[in-house]
């Protein structure tokens, strides 16, 4: 029997997968070129989702430190807390420490690259300021 909340997309009881929510939200105020109420975040998330879901995921968010808001009117406007590179960083390290056999988990992402990928993570790998991608001039 599947624990509460644990169910996986695209499964028959049309919930999302634990955390997907909060990933589309995120990805909504990244794209955004301002901060977002909780209508505007709605509005451009797929599917038929409750307003008080939206503030909810946004709320808990903003608790986690993942976001900031500030008083809009009788609600708040959100964005995020930091840049999407840092967050899809750790979602994918969080990822790797779940897995017990991280060699296998590696080599077959580092298999799945495409050329210019795979040369970008060699030049970060061996290049100076190891992890950061270089400025660009």
């Amino acid at each position: 029997m599947r624990e509460r909340g644990s169910e996986v997309a695209g499964e028959p009881s049309g919930r999302r997968a634990r955390g997907e929510l909060e990933s589309s939200v995120l990805a909504v105020l990244w794209a955004a070129d301002r901060p977002l109420t909780a209508r505007q975040v709605l509005a451009e998330l797929p599917g038929d989702l409750a307003y008080t879901t939206v503030l909810t995921i946004l709320s808990r968010s903003h608790d986690k430190g993942m976001l900031v808001r500030r008083r809009e009117g009788r609600g708040h406007a959100y964005t995020p807390a930091r840049d999407e590179a840092p967050d899809t960083a750790a979602r994918m390290r969080t990822l790797l420490d779940r897995d017990s056999d991280r060699d296998a988990v590696l080599a077959r992402f580092v298999s799945g690259l495409s050329a210019g990928d795979g040369q970008l993570l060699q030049r970060l790998l061996t290049g100076p300021g190891r992890g950061r991608p270089a400025e660009e001039s």
